[in-house]
């Protein structure tokens, strides 16, 4: 098949490589506002180079790939189902929430598969976790805990256009615990800090942070966020049922250090990247597509999951702001 992708900034151009190598796809069409990066592109995967989304999906295009700024998603999702052409696109779907909402209700009736970026969805170790929570192996669940850790901050111009980090960061958790347990959550209470860069403080955001969140059957989770870990890239999870409790991320890549006598684990380099701990899920995740493009199977992550993680976010940020518990149907009204 022939796929086109919109933006080869750093994601994009990681999906370009990804994309190449798979043996569904036969071409890549490519497309960049910096004609630079589109030519490193071409040089690199033998792509086409087109000069905009409209010539992208003139060119017979299968599916197409969205890894352009945020603020372009709504348009590009919209354009690719007028056009008739499955569309993956990174998270979030739009910039806010109204936005997604708009972008959903345009898209709802088309007949067009739309498959969100929520790479953890295709980690084996978070399929594996899933798979023994809906067996019931693990018994009646009571405690989800989920982290992810950033081994240091992404630049001053990101965190002011990332929309703080619950909807940047955390969001990647909110969608995991949701798609593990396969409950809904009800209520948020969430509280943050800044005790590094400047500049996060400056934009309004908090550095690391904390969220306690109250599960539809009454299971607890808690999630950890941070943007400094000196160690490395931290993601991890943990579910604790009434008769077992299982690990995702715990391997010789943890990035974190034992002080218990005798113990040698971790042994290996621990992780520095979100795209050397989820290399595989990201081929995954890309191979999926391919599947719905051909149509053997339905998006494996919808806009409505995408807007579910969305609201989680935005009930933790007003949590945040306000010190109080917030439900979720609060901010889903607002």
């Amino acid at each position: 098949m022939r796929i086109g992708i919109l933006g080869l900034g750093r994601i994009g151009a990681f999906h370009a490589e990804t994309l190449s190598g798979l043996d569904a796809v036969e071409s890549l069409v490519v497309t960049d506002p910096f004609a630079d990066a589109a030519k490193t592109a071409a040089e690199r995967f033998g792509a086409e180079v087109v000069d905009s989304p409209e010539a992208l999906l003139a060119a017979g295009v299968d599916g197409i790939v969205v890894a352009a700024a945020t603020d372009a998603h709504p348009a590009l999702i919209l354009a690719g189902v007028e056009a008739g052409v499955p569309v993956f696109c990174e998270k979030p779907v739009a910039k806010t929430m109204g936005e997604g909402v708009e972008v959903l209700k345009a898209v709802r009736d088309k007949g067009v598969p739309i498959q969100i970026g929520y790479n953890r969805r295709f980690d084996t170790g978070f399929v594996n976790a899933r798979a023994a929570v809906l067996s019931g192996e693990l018994g009646t669940l009571h405690t989800v805990r989920s982290t992810t850790l950033d081994p240091a901050p992404p630049p001053a111009a990101y965190i002011a256009a990332s929309g703080g980090i619950f909807r940047d960061c955390s969001v990647h958790d909110f969608d995991i615990i949701r798609w593990v347990t396969g409950r809904e959550v009800t209520e948020v209470y969430a509280v943050g800090g800044n005790r590094g860069a400047g500049f996060i403080k400056e934009a309004g955001d908090a550095d690391t942070t904390g969220a306690i969140l109250t599960l539809d059957d009454g299971t607890i989770a808690v999630v950890s966020n941070s943007r400094h870990n000196a160690r490395g890239y931290d993601v991890r999870m943990e579910i604790h049922g009434f008769e077992d409790s299982i690990a995702v991320g715990l391997e010789d890549k943890l990035p974190l250090r034992s002080v218990e006598p005798g113990v040698t684990f971790p042994a290996g380099t621990p992780h520095d990247f979100f795209m050397d701990r989820f290399t595989a899920a990201y081929r995954a995740e890309l191979t999926a597509f391919t599947e719905v493009v051909a149509g053997a199977r339905p998006s494996p992550c919808t806009i409505e999951d995408a807007l579910e993680a969305g609201w989680i976010a935005d009930a933790c940020t007003l949590s945040l702001h306000e010190h109080r518990p917030v439900t979720i149907e609060e901010v889903r009204q607002a």
